[in-house]
């Protein structure tokens, strides 16, 4: 006789280790959806009831919901123009990221050097995102000033390709390594160079890691504040910028930096609904051989 009382209590103690497990999930995913939600909250309230609402600050229940708030950031100048310049810089910086480190990242994967190793180059490639952003702060300030590029999206773009670059080296030469080397192969034998080979054949394959490279990088250039607030004044500043000048002599005004911030948001959010599908596909391709 199978032993049916045994698979019974199995059973409810997987469901209830799942009804755990799901329950900790959603109490992770609260404690990172709050304080979006109290953004939300404080972006429809009136100035005077920032402090002054108690409880959770529920619209509706703890008070009446404006939109002053909103129409009041809609008519600044400064917010369109700090969209306008995040962006540009951001878009430009991928794009510049994505023309110098895909064809490093095919390099690394498919060719060897002699003189030094793919690994010491990736490893280096690597070092820029740890290196301190601050420590070449000084070094950018001096460079730009004698170039007259101060308060230029120009100097941003170059600083932000520059930090973002590793990235795509380094994600998409891990899913060049993966692909069948067969297929460029192929290419090559029928009178294909290895440009044609990186152009119409590992570049098509490797869309789905590109594609999640891409809105690794598209979020750090959008979220750069350092540098930002160091390289410009008025004409180039960014969203970041513009949210932090949400402070004045009377305190941080909480109204306006929360739909400063919801305002920031709304880019990255939608390109990773819209790339999802590549992003999951990008991030796992070759993480699972055999």
């Amino acid at each position: 006789m199978p032993d049916r009382g045994g698979r019974d209590a199995r059973k409810r103690r997987g469901g209830i280790a799942e009804a755990i497990y799901s329950l900790i999930a959603l109490v992770v995913a609260l404690v990172f959806f709050f304080p979006i939600y109290w953004a939300i909250s404080n972006s429809l309230r009136k100035p005077a009831e920032t402090f002054t609402v108690a409880g959770l600050g529920v619209p509706f229940l703890d008070f009446t919901p404006t939109l002053e708030n909103w129409i009041s950031q809609a008519s600044v100048p400064e917010a369109y123009a700090a969209f306008g310049n995040s962006l540009a810089i951001s878009v430009v910086s991928v794009l510049i990221a994505l023309a110098l480190g895909l064809p490093a990242a095919y390099a690394l994967a498919r060719f060897r050097f002699r003189r030094i190793k793919n690994k010491d180059l990736t490893i280096w490639f690597l070092s820029q995102r740890v290196l301190p952003p601050v420590a070449t702060a000084v070094p950018f300030f001096i460079v730009f000033s004698s170039l007259d590029l101060l308060d230029t999206r120009a100097a941003l773009i170059l600083v932000n390709a520059t930090f973002i670059l590793p990235f795509v080296v380094v994600i998409v030469r891990q899913t060049f390594q993966d692909l069948p080397i067969e297929l460029e192969e192929a290419v090559l034998v029928d009178g294909g160079s290895h440009f044609v080979a990186f152009f119409l054949v590992a570049l098509p394959l490797a869309l789905p890691a590109i594609a999640a490279a891409a809105l690794i990088m598209f979020a750090f250039a959008w979220n750069e504040y350092l540098f930002a607030v160091i390289l410009t004044v008025k004409a180039a500043a960014t969203l970041p910028v513009h949210i932090a000048g949400g402070v004045d002599t009377r305190g941080v005004q909480f109204w306006f930096v929360a739909v400063r911030a919801l305002i920031a948001m709304i880019p990255p959010v939608l390109i990773a609904l819209l790339a999802q599908r590549y992003i999951v596909r990008g991030l796992t391709l070759g993480a699972v051989k055999g």
